[in-house]
């Protein structure tokens, strides 16, 4: 076998593996009361250092449509889990930013969202593999032209991975949060 069917047969193996296990995950969520697309945007957001993000850049990172994003933000907002205020760059532009009661319901479904995967992954792959895994994962995102890596970023990988940014700082709101 060539290297080109090499290639076909091993992004047939991955994409396979990602639908199965992206199924499972999605299943998932219908116990935490968030949906995996409103998962997903927070996480994009919550990825951001502070917590805060241009709409147009997060169109950019999610799986989602533009409209279904403007859609999914306004109620996201309507709940109290992001603050949108206009863009001070950008007459036009909106910026969202996660509350409190944002970070605090994006880490609860962010454990149980990890616990579930380490469930489909950790159980069945050793250290080894996942340590390759994600190597193999992050050489094809970064070789992607669709990947835009943070300005800066000098090793060139992508943002701190979901076990860096959920602690238990996120569970415990502030005194002065009304949120």
């Amino acid at each position: 076998m060539g290297s080109s069917d090499a290639a076909v047969d091993a992004w047939e193996a991955l994409f396979r593996a990602q639908v199965s296990i992206m199924r499972d995950l999605r299943d998932d969520f219908s116990a935490t009361g968030m949906s995996i697309n409103e998962y997903d945007v927070l996480f994009n957001i919550v990825r951001e250092p502070d917590h805060r993000v241009r709409l147009r850049d997060l169109n950019r990172s999610v799986l989602i449509t533009q409209s279904s994003v403007s859609r999914l933000i306004d109620r996201l907002a309507e709940r109290g889990l992001v603050e949108k205020s206009n863009d001070p760059d950008d007459a036009r532009g909106t910026i969202a930013g996660v509350t409190r009661r944002g970070r605090a319901e994006f880490a609860r479904v962010a454990k149980v969202h990890m616990r579930n995967i380490r469930a489909r992954v950790g159980d069945v792959l050793d250290t080894d593999e996942l340590a390759q895994l994600q190597a193999i994962c992050t050489k094809l995102l970064v070789a992607s032209p669709a990947c835009e890596m943070q300005e800066g970023d000098p090793t060139d990988e992508p943002a701190p991975s979901l076990v860096a940014r959920v602690d238990e700082r996120d569970l415990a709101p502030e005194q002065d949060d009304p949120a």
